[in-house]
């Protein structure tokens, strides 16, 4: 089982423990599966956010 799987089924997993039925809780178990595989992306390496965390440098 690859990082991005399990990150996967991480998320998803969460999301059904925080909301069970309806169109709103499934918004929130989709949401959580794609937190899930985006940080299994990050934990992989497969995708850089240092850009976005390190802010705006100025040489003055």
């Amino acid at each position: 089982m690859n990082r991005m799987f399990l990150g996967t089924i991480v998320g998803l997993a969460l999301g059904f423990a925080l909301a069970f039925g309806g169109l709103g809780q499934m918004l929130i178990v989709a949401l959580f599966g794609g937190l899930g595989f985006a940080v299994a992306r990050v934990l992989a390496g497969d995708l850089d956010l240092s850009g976005y965390l390190q802010g705006r440098r100025s040489n003055r």
